[in-house]
């Protein structure tokens, strides 16, 4: 006898009992269930006394689930249709999944094979076909993928701890999509495919818009950007983790680091560059990003970078003009929100820039975070026409510097945008890189576990989409902050912090989820990494640091 707790209520059962068969509502709207804090497939069977929570769109996890489902029933598709063609996976633009496919250049095949493909898609989610997992050995594995001509999937392989791997089969089409699946495809009902040249776009519902597919918003500063960073990954073959694995292993390894730190230098040249050529007009150069992304690095090597062309740039800090905490409204439900730009003292800051750009001396606010107060003054002056540097969260948004012109604001919106794989099917998100950045940093600077870093990530994603993305495409420069090699440095750490959370932690799924994908990089050690690159804000031992 066990009994489960689940939808409000509590049963007892003498049998084995499967997931699926206790969901009462039919519509498939649940993809995956939380059973004592462990994610499990609907298909699972549990004999043993257990709290269930079954989750659908609104939940981040089953997101994850039913986006890797996506990928598999375009997969199964492809295979249906087109068997012959390669195409690959990456995450894109308005929060969207694109499909780069390798055989179709002609925009109007690519239209043909696109509305076939979802044509098809339709077909396979009406038929309701079972997705089952099945076991095999990596030995049958690579022998299955030498078969089929997935030749992306070998490599990855041997760097398994695992001596077995989970397919799942539908209707005699096999993949390993690397994640939980929905129970099968009649639940893959919320798509959209939109043609978006060399391939197509993958539009589906997200926890963060209620479990709706958001609208699309198209990118294309934003996405030239993850183009460009496909294209470096691919010259300097790092866009998947068994390459990566190569150069990490090789005796080039310290090469291979100083090329990707180069391509950094470079980037910062072209800033540099840009800026001093207009600098009669540039007087504010405003940097934002979301969490992570390495703004405080970022904006110090600017600055140097500016020196060396003659300027004198002033570094001014947005989290100066936080208004007294007690000053601040809270909101409906009696919270403050430190995130909202209503938090700043924006009249104050505008004024502040405007003075100084007009070479009055102004007296810059100090805040401290002790006493949430502000605590005096200290008086600054530009000389010449040399730019100011803010940094923060909300400084690419106009109602922030809305009494400077906008010929005389060069903005910057910094992210980190690897475009690494584990195979053409199976892309790793760069928010989860974000993520890892962050718990090692926290671990390393503020002493916190894993657990309270990835408890602060809902809001802290939130605050990214209410104040970070909806500006993104006003930046006159975006900076792709990612170093191909980093997870290899950072794997050790994160680790570590990863695995002290035990398994009945509401966070371990989380940590789970993560520690799966590390756990195919190769270490690279520290020592390589230079004291002043853009990670060493993360890992520690930066030279700025002194």
């Amino acid at each position: 006898m066990f009994t489960l707790h689940y939808n409000g209520t509590s049963k007892t059962f003498d049998k084995k009992v499967v997931l699926k068969d206790l969901i009462e509502d039919k519509d498939k709207d649940y993809f995956i269930a939380r059973v004592n804090n462990r994610l499990r497939e609907l298909h699972y069977t549990i004999d043993y006394d257990a709290n269930v929570e079954f989750l659908d769109t609104t939940s981040a996890e089953a997101i994850y689930a039913y986006e890797a489902g996506l990928r598999f029933l375009i997969s199964m598709a492809f295979y249906n249709l087109y068997p012959n063609y390669q195409f690959k996976f990456n995450y894109s633009i308005s929060r969207s999944i694109f499909c780069h496919i390798f055989d179709v250049e002609d925009t109007g095949r690519l239209q043909t094979v696109i509305e076939k493909l979802e044509e098809e898609m339709h077909r396979l989610v009406s038929l309701d076909l079972s997705i089952h997992r099945k076991e095999m050995s990596n030995e049958d594995a690579v022998r299955f993928y030498k078969k089929h001509g997935y030749e992306d999937k070998i490599d990855i392989i041997k760097y398994r701890p695992e001596d077995t791997a989970h397919f799942y089969e539908c209707d005699g089409y096999l993949n390993y999509m690397y994640s939980l699946m929905p129970p099968s495809t009649g639940y893959l009902k919320w798509f959209d495919l939109k043609v978006y040249s060399p391939g197509f776009l993958v539009r589906y519902p997200r926890a963060e818009t209620g479990g709706e597919i958001p609208p699309f918003e198209d990118a294309p500063i934003y996405g030239r950007t993850l183009r460009d960073a496909n294209r470096w990954a691919e010259r300097i073959d790092a866009n998947s983790i068994a390459k990566m694995n190569v150069h990490a292993e090789s005796e080039s390894m310290v090469e291979f680091v100083h090329v990707c730190e180069s391509k950094h230098n470079q980037m910062l040249a072209e800033i540099g560059k840009r800026v001093s050529s207009d600098a009669e007009d540039i007087r504010l150069i405003a940097i934002a990003g979301p969490s992570s992304s390495g703004k405080t690095t970022f904006s110090t090597r600017l600055r140097i970078e500016l020196m060396t062309l003659g300027l004198k740039p002033v570094m001014i800090s947005l989290d100066d003009y936080y208004l007294d905490r007690d000053a601040i409204q809270p909101d409906e439900f009696g919270k403050v929100d430190l995130e909202h730009i209503n938090t700043l003292d924006i009249e104050l800051f505008n004024q502040n820039m405007v003075d100084l750009i007009d070479g009055k001396t102004v007296a810059i606010p100090h805040f401290d975070f002790m006493t949430k107060k502000r605590n005096g003054y200290r008086n600054v002056q530009i000389d010449g026409k040399n730019p100011i540097i803010i940094e923060g969260i909300h400084a690419l948004n106009e109602t922030l510097t809305a009494l400077i012109p906008k010929h005389q604001k060069f903005k910057i919106f910094i992210s980190p945008q690897l475009q690494i794989n584990i195979d053409y099917h199976n892309p790793i998100s760069i928010t989860n890189v974000r993520l890892l950045r962050r718990i090692v940093r926290d671990r390393k600077f503020r002493n916190a576990p894993a657990s309270k870093t990835i408890s602060m990530w809902p809001s802290v994603r939130r605050g990214e989409f209410r104040w970070i993305y909806p500006h993104q495409e006003d930046a006159d420069y975006i900076f792709n902050s990612g170093l191909a090699y980093e997870l290899c440095v950072m794997k050790k750490y994160a680790l570590d912090t990863l695995m002290e959370i035990p398994r009945d932690s509401e966070h371990f799924i989380t940590a789970n989820r993560l520690i799966k994908f590390l756990k195919y990089f190769s270490d690279i050690d520290d020592y390589v990494v230079p004291c002043n690159s853009l990670l060493r804000e993360f890992i520690g031992g930066s030279c700025f640091d002194v």
